[in-house]
C-alpha cells in the first residue's frame, strides 16, 4: 500500500467512524424519548388516540423537511447537514419532558421531527458517499450503529424508569452527549462527490419520482413496521397485558437487540444471499413472528415476537437505501433524499396513524395491520433488486 492508498484509507475510517457515530446518536435519542413515552403520556392522561396526535408532532416535523432536503444536501453538503439537524434535534428533545398539555407536547414534537427529517436524509447520503470512498458495503453497519444507540437508550430508559429518575434528567443528559458528538464527528465526515448531485441542483422543493415508488412502497412497509413496534410495543405490554413500565421498556429493547445483531451481519448475509432472498425472508420471518405472538397475547411470546420482528426487518431498511442509491437513471443525492422522504415518513407518520386506528379498533387489531405490511414487503421484495452492489466511483472523490 503507497502512502497515498494509506492516506485514503486512514480518511476511510474517519469518516465511517463519524457516520456511524450520527447514527449511534440518532438512535439514542430517539429511544430515550420512546422509553419514556408510557411515563410521560400517562403523566398528562392522554389516550392512545391522543398518544397517536403527540407523535405525529414527530411525523409532521419530517415531513415538513422532507421535500426541502435533495436540495439542501446539494448545495450544502451532508455533512453540514447532519450537524445542523443533529444540533436541533438535540436541542428540541429534552422539553417534551416539560410539556404541560398536548398541545405543547405536539409543538416540541414537531421542532424534534425537524431535526429527525434533516438527519435521517443527510446521514443516508452521507453513508452512501463514504461507501462509495471506502468502496464497500457499510450500509446495514451504519443502520446497526443506529439500533446500537437505540438498544443502549432503550436499555438506559427502562433502568432510569426503574430507579424512579426523572425524564427531564434523562433526555437533558443524552441529549447533551449527542450535540458534542455531532460537532465532533463533523469535522471526520466527507466531501459529496459530483454523481450523487448530477449536472445541476434538485428544485428547492420536490417529490420522490415515479421510478422510485415501487422501492418507496416497500421501504414504507418496514419502516412503518419498525416505528409501529418501537413506538407502540411498551405500549402494548403495559396497556393491553398490564405490565410495569419496566417490563414495557424491555419490549422496545429486545425488538431493538434482535435488529442491531441483524443489522451488523446484514452486509455478510446480502453478500451471500443477496439482497432480494434476505429482505423476502426477513419480512416473512417478522410476519410470523408477530402473527403467533399476538395471537397468543401472552407477556413472553409476546416479547418473543419482537424480537423475531427486529430481525426479521433489520437489514430491510438499509436495503432500501442502498437500491435507491445503486440507480443509474438518477442523481445519487436525488434518489437518496427521495427514498428517505418515503421510508421515513412510514417510520414517523406510521406510529400516529397506528395510534388513531388502535382508538377506533384496539391495539392487538392495530398489530395485526402490522404483519401484513410485513407481507406486503415480502410480496414486493424484488424492488430492492441492486441492492448491496458497490459502483467505484468515476470522479475523483476529495482526500
Amino acid at each position: 500500500m503507497d502512502i497515498r492508498d494509506e492516506q485514503r484509507a486512514k480518511r476511510a475510517f474517519r469518516a465511517r467512524l463519524a457516520v456511524s457515530a450520527a447514527f449511534l446518536c440518532n438512535g439514542l435519542i430517539l429511544a430515550a424519548w420512546v422509553s419514556r413515552i408510557p411515563e410521560i403520556t400517562s403523566g398528562l392522561d392522554l389516550s392512545s388516540g391522543q398518544t397517536g396526535t403527540a407523535l405525529m408532532g414527530i411525523a409532521l416535523g419530517s415531513i415538513t423537511i422532507f421535500p426541502f432536503c435533495g436540495r439542501l444536501v446539494s448545495v450544502y453538503g451532508s455533512a453540514n447537514v447532519v450537524l445542523v439537524s443533529g444540533l436541533i434535534l438535540a436541542a428540541a428533545m429534552p422539553f417534551v419532558s416539560f410539556a404541560p398539555s398536548l398541545h405543547v407536547l405536539l409543538a416540541v414534537l414537531y421542532l424534534s421531527g425537524l431535526g429527525v427529517g434533516g438527519t435521517e436524509v443527510s446521514m443516508n447520503s452521507q453513508g452512501v458517499e463514504v461507501e462509495r470512498f471506502a468502496r464497500t458495503n457499510i450500509m446495514s453497519s451504519l443502520h446497526g450503529f443506529f439500533s446500537v444507540g437505540a438498544f443502549a437508550g432503550a436499555g438506559i430508559g427502562a433502568g432510569l424508569a426503574a430507579l424512579d429518575v426523572s425524564p427531564r434528567v434523562h433526555l437533558a443528559g443524552i441529549c447533551l452527549l449527542c450535540a458534542v458528538i455531532y460537532i465532533v464527528s463533523w469535522r471526520w465526515m466527507i466531501p459529496d462527490s459530483p454523481e450523487s448531485k448530477g449536472t445541476k441542483p434538485p428544485p428547492a422543493f420536490s417529490f420522490p419520482p415515479r421510478a422510485l415508488w415501487a422501492l418507496g412502497l416497500v421501504g414504507i412497509a418496514v419502516a412503518v413496521t419498525e416505528g409501529g413496534v418501537a413506538d407502540w410495543g411498551g405500549l402494548y405490554l403495559h396497556e393491553e397485558l398490564h405490565r410495569s413500565a419496566a417490563f414495557a421498556a424491555l419490549g422496545f429493547t429486545v425488538f431493538q437487540l434482535t435488529m442491531l445483531i441483524g443489522r451488523f451481519l446484514g452486509d455478510r448475509l446480502v453478500f451471500r444471499f443477496g439482497a432480494v432472498r434476505v429482505l423476502r425472508v426477513g419480512s416473512l420471518i417478522a410476519a410470523v413472528g408477530l402473527a403467533i405472538g399476538i395471537g397468543l397475547n401472552e407477556p413472553m411470546p409476546v416479547l418473543v415476537s419482537f424480537m423475531l420482528a427486529g430481525g426479521g426487518v433489520a437489514v430491510a431498511f438499509p436495503l432500501v437505501f442502498s437500491a435507491a442509491a445503486n440507480r443509474r437513471d438518477l442523481p445519487r443525492g436525488q434518489s437518496v433524499a427521495a427514498i428517505s422522504s418515503l421510508a421515513y415518513t412510514g417510520f414517523l407518520a406510521g406510529p400516529p396513524i397506528l395510534g388513531w386506528f388502535a382508538e377506533a379498533t384496539s391495539l392487538r387489531t392495530m398489530f395485526g395491520v402490522i404483519v401484513l405490511l410485513c407481507v406486503l414487503a415480502a410480496v414486493m421484495a424484488g424492488a430492492a433488486k441492486g441492492a448491496g452492489e458497490i459502483i467505484v466511483e468515476t470522479s475523483p472523490v476529495a482526500e
